[in-house]
């Protein structure tokens, strides 16, 4: 038996990179799963990469009404999830002088704001034991003199 075979999954940020290959694997072990990317072209090129057991939802994790739709979705595609893997996150770098506000909102809405409003849209379709596994984040920051 598949480690989650039966399980349903969303993986957010999963245009490119750690959420597709998160998404795949997520296939591969025999989960349903739902992925989500703010460009409709990379998303499309990702579910026909993973192939089965997918569905794309287009939006970004800082707009509320897009994580909205992206539950409502799946509710009534498949009534619960099992396994979040939130995923999206940016690293724009720019020199501790050059930070503009614009940057800021940017950077934050995104790995912050995005990254608490996908756990907290998903817990209403969370049942007991689900996994909620938080990959995103600033954790590779560089600091630069201005």
């Amino acid at each position: 038996m598949k480690k989650l075979e039966g399980k349903v999954a969303l993986v957010t940020g999963c245009s490119i990179g750690i959420g597709l290959a998160t998404a795949k694997r997520f296939v591969a072990e025999g989960a349903y799963v739902f992925i989500t990317g703010r460009r409709q072209t990379e998303l499309d090129a990702a579910v026909k990469e993973i192939g089965e057991n997918v569905t794309g939802v287009q939006g970004d994790v800082c707009n509320l009404a897009d994580l909205d739709r992206l539950f409502a979705t799946i509710f009534q595609e498949q009534g619960h999830l099992d396994v979040v893997f939130a995923n999206a996150g940016v690293a724009d770098f720019a020199p501790l002088g050059a930070i503009t506000e614009e940057h800021f909102d940017t950077t934050f809405n995104t790995n912050v704001k995005g990254l608490l409003f996908t756990v907290q849209k998903a817990l209403p379709l969370l049942p007991e034991g689900a996994s909620i596994i938080l990959n995103a984040s600033m954790n590779s920051t560089l600091a630069t003199p201005a």
